[in-house]
This record gives C-alpha cells, sequence and structure tokens, in this order.
C-alpha cells in the first residue's frame, strides 16, 4: 500500500495534466510547497474539482508516488473565493501567490510563509467592491503591504526607515513641497540627496573610500511615508486620505526592486495594470 501523509495547504497554481486530471501546485505549513496530482477534477462530476481551485484551503491526505503524489482526499476547510470575483482582487492574489512560489521551499516547513500569506490575502479579499478611485487605492495599497510583507519574512525587504548610505535615520519633511529623498534598489533602500537632480551619489565607506550609489527613483514625502508605513503589521486609516498616483509608485517601486532581488520577472504583475488601466487611467 502507498505510504500516505496528511497536509493542510493552498493551492496557489494549477495545471492540465492528461485527459482530466491536474497538477497543483500548494503551499503547506508542514512541508513547503509541494505538488500533488489531483485526479479526475476535471471531469464534470468529479468532488474534487471545485477543492482543486486557485486559492482554496484544504485538509488533504496524499499517498506517495513514484514520481508524483497524488490526492486521496481533500475537505476544504477556508476557501478566497472573493478574489476570484472581482479580476482586481483576482490580479493582487496571483502577484502575492506569484511572489510565495519563488520563494518557498520545498520539504521544509513553512508555517509562517503560510499564514502571512493567508493573512493578506483575507485582507484583499474583504476589501468591500467598489467603483470608485478610493477603492483601487485601497487594493494597491494593500497589495504593496503584502509585497512588503513578503519580502521581510525572506529578508530582503528594502530598508525604508534610514539612509543606506549613512545609517541615519530618515523622516519625511512634509513642510517643503520639493522635498525628496532618493531610492537605490542595488544599495536597498532610501538614499538622501541634497540635490534633487542627482541620478547618484557619493558616500565614504567604513574604509573612508568614497563609493558611488546610484539612485534609481526620487520620492516625496508622502512616498515615503507610504513605504515607512509598510513595515507595520496593519495599514493606517490614513490610507483613505493618500494619494492614488502614490501609491502607484510605492507598488511599481517595489516590483522592479522584488525582481531585481530575487532575479525575476514578475509575471502576474502585468495583470494589476491592465485592471487599472481598464478601470481608471494611469492619471491621478
Amino acid at each position: 500500500m502507498a505510504q500516505l501523509y496528511k497536509a493542510t495547504g493552498i493551492n496557489l497554481k494549477a495545471m492540465p495534466l492528461g485527459e482530466s486530471d491536474r497538477l497543483l501546485t500548494i503551499l503547506t505549513p508542514e512541508y513547503g510547497l509541494i505538488r500533488v496530482v489531483a485526479p479526475g477534477v476535471r471531469k464534470q462530476k468529479s468532488k474534487l474539482g471545485g477543492r482543486s481551485e486557485l486559492f482554496v484551503v484544504n485538509q488533504l491526505l496524499i499517498s506517495k508516488g513514484r514520481s508524483l503524489d497524488r490526492i486521496n482526499q481533500a475537505e476544504t476547510i477556508l476557501s478566497y473565493a472573493g478574489l476570484s470575483q472581482n479580476l482586481g482582487k483576482l490580479a493582487a492574489g496571483q502577484y502575492l501567490a506569484e511572489l510565495v512560489l519563488h520563494q518557498a521551499l520545498s520539504e521544509h516547513p513553512q508555517t509562517e510563509l503560510f499564514y502571512l500569506l493567508s493573512e493578506h490575502l483575507g485582507r484583499i479579499e474583504q476589501l468591500q467592491h467598489k467603483t470608485d478611485r478610493l477603492w483601487h487605492t485601497q487594493l494597491i495599497a494593500y497589495l504593496a503591504h503584502g509585497i512588503y510583507h513578503l519580502l521581510a519574512i525572506e529578508g530582503i525587504a528594502p530598508q525604508v526607515q534610514m539612509c543606506c548610505a549613512t545609517g541615519n535615520e530618515l523622516q519625511p519633511n512634509f513642510n517643503y513641497s520639493d522635498w525628496q529623498v532618493g531610492f537605490s534598489i542595488d544599495s536597498g533602500g532610501i538614499i538622501k540627496i541634497d540635490d534633487t537632480s542627482v541620478v547618484q551619489s557619493s558616500y565614504p565607506n567604513l574604509l573612508g573610500q568614497k563609493t558611488t550609489t546610484k539612485i534609481n527613483t526620487l520620492l516625496n514625502a508622502n512616498q515615503l511615508s507610504l513605504l515607512q508605513q509598510l513595515a507595520e503589521p496593519q495599514l493606517k486609516a490614513l490610507v483613505k486620505l493618500t494619494s492614488h498616483q502614490d501609491w502607484i509608485v510605492v507598488e511599481k517601486l517595489l516590483r522592479k526592486y522584488a525582481q531585481y532581488h530575487l532575479g525575476y520577472s514578475i509575471r502576474s504583475a502585468e495583470l494589476i495594470d491592465t485592471y487599472l488601466e481598464s478601470q481608471i487611467g494611469s492619471r491621478e
């Protein structure tokens, strides 16, 4: 008899396999990422059909196989069905899932990552859908929050509290409309600058030698404030008062940062761009 094991898992990726099966990539707290066959789920009357959909959390009984394990039983304990009922929420969920697929390990417990992803998917799902700009701003804010936390659990979140070059704390200055800081992707975060026209800055290293830091983008006080909020467990209620375009800048900056430090392109991010363009356009 094949060896059996139990796992709790959330479906993050699904691919057709054979005539009626589906190959699922599942994040579990017990074993990390697993790839298993869901037999017969593409048949019309399959009992496992709905349980093999994306963002469904199942209690699984799995049999070991020579090349691929197979699901014997699946009991749904939670479903983020609301994500699939709105294109914006679905795109945000797929974005976070793609990050996790590239971060999670196989054959290693991933308890913290499992519950972190579940928390952020739940927050996005619970957003009350509206068609106004405020709702879309909240969606991007929640997405950016999830991205930052996933980068943090990987140990590569950008430094947003202190200057990466000097180690000095940086606080947004709202008293001057032209106040800005730099952000350096390869240096890992924010950089204090004295001239807003610069594209690179020089600072002494530990040996007293001048080193050049490339500035990828400039951030205003509002954008820095938003970045600094992302390290908190919860976003402030002030998200309702912030600029939609500022959150767009923050998300795209985190996207570039994640792609650089993780070494791959986030394909699902294009879905967010397409969705927002279709809903409200790219201008404030």
